[in-house]
């Protein structure tokens, strides 16, 4: 990303309702799908260092790494997380074969350096045989939106490629499923017909606490509805989990 989108991330992630809901969900997806609980976790294009943050106070037993191609990133996710983080590419991660218990990639294979079929690769050769594999998509094509071009998204998904693109890699699909449904109507309303135009400005940006409040409380009872097992047929990510086969 652009150097001023790393300084936002940082600025906002730890205390913005979009981070929160979405770390929540990978913490969760990996509380039920561990992988070989005494290999390492990887945050895969960890930027500066928010997921990380909170893997260690989840699971403070686990050892955990970060990589982000970007220097910048890699030294603002050190200075935030005891992790060690790395400068590096996921389509060529510095592990050895069968390394790793699990991968995790927060709307990473989306980005335009990302080629994902070599980074899903690499996570399959550093994963040992049951390792997990959590990824975070952006959903729907017709979405792309200025929030991208901002990011440097260069795709979205439905649940069909992210499948097809994650057997072909050799995973074993454990969920694959939308979320962030409940808030999907403003978030088509805010892409598609508010932030349009190249002044538009991309969605890590701070809102006022009491809106912050209401949209951690919409995600939070959707996370309680998944959790019962209720599953939304649309929405504005794909959260996907496989496991090496």
């Amino acid at each position: 990303m652009e150097a001023a989108e790393y300084a936002r991330l940082e600025a906002t992630e730890d205390g913005m309702w979009w981070f929160a809901a979405l770390h929540a969900r990978m913490l969760d997806a990996v509380a039920r799908h561990p992988g070989p609980p005494d290999l390492p976790l990887l945050d895969a294009g960890c930027g500066t260092g928010g997921l990380l943050r909170r893997l260690a106070a989840a699971f403070p037993a686990r050892p955990l790494l970060g990589v982000d191609i970007a220097p910048a990133a890699a030294t603002a996710a050190r200075r935030r997380s005891p992790v060690p983080v790395a400068v590096a590419s996921v389509t060529a991660l510095p592990f050895a074969a069968g390394s790793l218990g699990g991968v995790l990639m927060a709307d990473v294979l989306c980005h335009r350096l990302v080629d994902e079929e070599k980074a899903l690769a690499e996570a399959a050769r550093v994963l040992a045989p049951g390792g997990t594999l959590v990824l975070n998509l952006p959903a729907f094509a017709w979405l792309l939106s200025t929030h991208d071009i901002r990011v440097h998204n260069v795709r979205r998904y439905d649940r069909r490629r992210a499948g097809e693109l994650l057997v072909r890699a050799g995973f074993e699909i454990r969920e694959l499923r939308f979320w962030n449904s409940l808030l999907f109507p403003l978030m088509v309303l805010q892409r598609k017909v508010l932030a349009r135009g190249e002044a538009a400005e991309s969605d890590v940006a701070p809102v006022t606490a009491p809106l912050d409040r209401l949209l951690r409380g919409v995600v939070g009872i959707e996370r309680l509805l998944a959790g019962l097992g209720v599953r939304f047929p649309f929405g504005g990510s794909i959260l996907a989990v496989a496991v090496k086969r």
